[in-house]
């Protein structure tokens, strides 16, 4: 094989043990993962608000991000949930490039996998101390996700992974909602096959073991936009999108119909500040047409402390060094937006 066999990595519940969980906490987090759970499951009338930066990159101006969203949560908690995102693995659409902190706890170090692996649990473990927020993580890699299971409100299969066979039987095994991203190409029907296989029960092949699912019924979509044969961003938020796939549920009949709105990526062009735009015509929609008020549960927002994107060596605090993502002013005022047109 051309491969360097660097280190061995410890197993997750060698970790954990490192990095433990309290009891006290166990509470904090069951308590908070059903709120998550009873929104997707139709439960709870609350909107669900995904948002956080692209992907984390410093523990303390993600952390401190974090908190900020604590005080506005305090003052929407009657209409909206809001989940922070902690993304720790960063998809390349090429491979090159940051591939988050999981890699490179330091971005502008040599990647340190053990190093990165505690990283993430300490910063996940931290946001929940401190705001009693369980996050959203992206589950890049399936063999990775016993690391932080026991921490993660909510679970994103990426555009480039859901047609991936590990990820859906992965998600097939989990207790927490996981949101299915529509495929690069768009393809609502590659959407639906994903969702029905997270939907069911499996047995496969899993860090070594045989084992055997149930199915996660808290499986659902996020439209994320899409590129057309031309490489084009266009997107797939607009009211005719939603009740086409309103009826594509209805047909399919999968348990909990829900979608969470991408509101950047090809949503948005990767243009951050058209997302509070977005956000105000789907819930136009939302307010006209009640099968699509009972069909979106949120929104999934890219938002950080400074507007816009940086490159790795800036160094300019709450900066997002990915994507652009939407800054602290702009975030709060449309938080409080939305509340306001719910």
């Amino acid at each position: 094989m051309n491969m360097n066999f660097k280190c061995k990595l410890p197993i997750p519940a060698e970790v954990k043990a490192q990095y433990p969980v309290s009891e006290e906490l166990e509470k904090v987090i069951e308590a908070r993962n059903k709120q998550i759970a009873d929104v997707i499951g139709g439960k709870s009338d609350k909107i669900l608000l995904i948002i956080g930066p692209c992907s984390a990159d410093i523990e303390e101006s993600v952390l401190d991000y974090i908190c900020r969203l604590r005080k506005v949560q305090d003052k929407v908690e009657d209409k909206i949930l809001i989940v922070p995102r902690i993304y720790t693995n960063k998809p390349r659409t090429t491979g090159k490039g940051y591939k988050g902190m999981l890699h490179q706890p330091d971005p502008s170090k040599e990647p340190d996998m053990y190093k990165g692996i505690v990283a993430i649990r300490e910063m996940h473990l931290r946001a929940i101390q401190e705001t009693g927020f369980t996050c959203a993580d992206e589950m890049l890699y399936p063999e990775n996700h016993r690391y932080l299971n026991d921490l993660l409100g909510y679970v994103a299969v990426g555009a480039r992974s859901v047609e991936n066979q590990q990820h859906r039987l992965t998600a097939s095994g989990l207790n927490i909602p996981v949101g299915m991203k529509n495929p690069v190409s768009g393809s609502i029907p590659v959407l639906m096959n994903s969702i029905e296989a997270a939907q069911s029960g499996h047995t496969f092949l899993y860090r070594g073991w045989e084992v055997s699912t149930k199915g996660n019924p808290l499986a659902h979509s996020i439209l994320r936009g899409f590129e057309n044969n031309h490489g084009q961003h266009m997107p797939n938020y607009h009211y005719e999108d939603l009740q086409l796939l309103f009826d594509m549920y209805q047909q399919k009949g999968f348990e909990n119909p829900a979608v969470i709105v991408d509101t950047n990526h090809c949503n948005s062009g990767k243009h951050p500040l058209e997302q509070p735009r977005i956000v105000k015509e789907v819930i136009s929609s939302c307010r006209y047409n009640s099968d699509i008020r009972k069909l979106v549960k949120g929104f999934m927002i890219e938002s950080y402390i400074e507007d816009g994107a940086q490159k790795i060596d800036e160094h300019i605090y709450g900066k997002s060094i990915t994507d652009p993502c939407l800054g602290w002013e702009k975030t709060e005022k449309m938080i409080l937006d939305i509340a306001d047109r719910l």
